[in-house]
């Protein structure tokens, strides 16, 4: 059986976030979203994988390159709809497939369910199936996909994740995929609903925290770096080769440490929370529930809880995240999240800045003691 992953978007839901990467790309628990999905199909024996790429596709193909699949790649010329994506692979197609996005999460189990039909979708139950297309099932077939109602009449939405044969191709007729499924249905296929074992999606920024916290649970332990012999260890911890941590610091897991970084002395660092290559604490931070991206410096006695940094941030002393429920518009819609902040690439903020339920987007400045709230645009210079 043949794979084909669809990496060619941008993920603009997750902006400030995905202007520098696709979103296939994020690193969750120090790992790109993609990798999962290719582990979950090797898994699964499934070694002829073809990825279609598209937005900074050489940030996509250089990582591939790295990998040990055998990985074809397609390029998506524009990004003008998932089936338009999967036309770019279809001359490398010549058994059944299945369909992968390549940012989200599924497990090796619900692969194994979807590989033993023929035309299926997996199917998932979702709190917020608005943001999906929301599936109509009746005795185990698909009858109707509703792309993003307002009113989803039911909870069950498409993963995206697809079996076909490969005359899916001639059904193809628009950019998005669900339009060929109705016209399948119309046409008298049968569709099976195939239920997840486990998947998950992130479409905004904060739901990588929820991502993160699901993936760290899968974190191999290992200590590569320097630790001091006064630091307190709980839990699974996992520490990158060249990493320094200081003393009196104390780690409760699940947690991962990248490579080449420098923590403490004194700093918490509480459970789900992962952090990149390169990231420097200074002593007695603290730090829980967060995803830290590479090449971030967080000054001392600050307090990060709930927070979302992209690379390249640089954040003085007494930083505070502080996690709120409030409104943020975002993608055209109002959404009450709590959460504490999400920072896009080379945020810069001075001593005493506290994000409240923010989203500051890339290369922000912040001037030292204000509190930032809501949504700040790119290149914005808080005074």
């Amino acid at each position: 059986m043949q794979a084909v992953i669809l990496a060619a978007g941008e993920g603009s839901r997750l902006r400030p976030l995905t202007r520098s990467k696709p979103k296939a790309m994020i690193p969750v628990a120090n790992q790109p979203i993609i990798e999962y999905v290719i582990d979950a199909l090797l898994e699964n024996g499934i070694r002829d994988i073809v990825v279609v790429v598209g937005y900074r596709k050489e940030d996509v193909i250089r990582y591939l390159n790295k990998l040990d699949a055998p990985i074809q790649v397609a390029v998506q010329e524009r990004q003008l709809g998932t089936a338009d994506a999967l036309r770019a692979a279809e001359s490398e197609i010549t058994e059944d497939f299945l369909v992968l996005p390549g940012d989200n999460y599924v497990n090796a189990e619900s692969i194994a369910r979807i590989k033993k039909e023929q035309n299926a979708m997996l199917v998932a139950e979702h709190p917020n199936p608005s943001n999906f297309g929301v599936v109509v099932i009746r005795n185990g077939l698909i009858r109707e996909i509703l792309e993003k109602p307002e009113d989803a009449p039911t909870f069950t939405v498409s993963t995206g994740i697809y079996s076909f044969k490969p005359d899916v191709f001639s059904y193809l007729q628009t950019n998005e995929i669900p339009d060929a499924l109705a016209a399948m249905i119309a046409s008298g296929r049968r569709i099976r609903a195939i239920p997840a074992d486990d998947w998950q999606d992130a479409v905004y920024s904060w739901d990588l925290l929820k991502l993160n916290s699901r993936m760290l649970r899968g974190i191999t332990p290992g200590i590569g770096g320097t630790v001091d012999a006064s630091v307190i260890r709980r839990g699974t911890v996992r520490i990158g080769t060249g990493t320094t941590v200081g003393p009196n610091t104390v780690i409760y897991g699940p947690v991962t440490i990248g490579s080449n970084c420098n923590i403490g002395p004194g700093c918490m660092i509480m459970p789900n929370t992962s952090i990149g290559d390169r990231v420097v604490f200074e002593p007695f931070t603290y730090v829980a529930d967060s995803l830290i991206m590479n090449d971030v410096t967080i000054g001392s006695h600050s307090r990060i809880v709930s927070a979302v940094f992209g690379q390249g941030c640089i954040l003085a002393d007494h930083t505070t995240t502080y996690p709120s429920a409030s409104f943020i518009e975002v993608g055209g819609r109002i959404h009450k999240e709590e959460f504490g902040a999400v920072l896009g690439d080379g945020v810069r903020a001075a001593p005493f800045t506290t994000f409240k339920n923010c989203i500051a987007g890339n290369s922000v400045t912040i001037e030292e003691g204000k509190t930032v709230v809501g949504l700040i645009e790119d290149g914005t210079r808080v005074m």
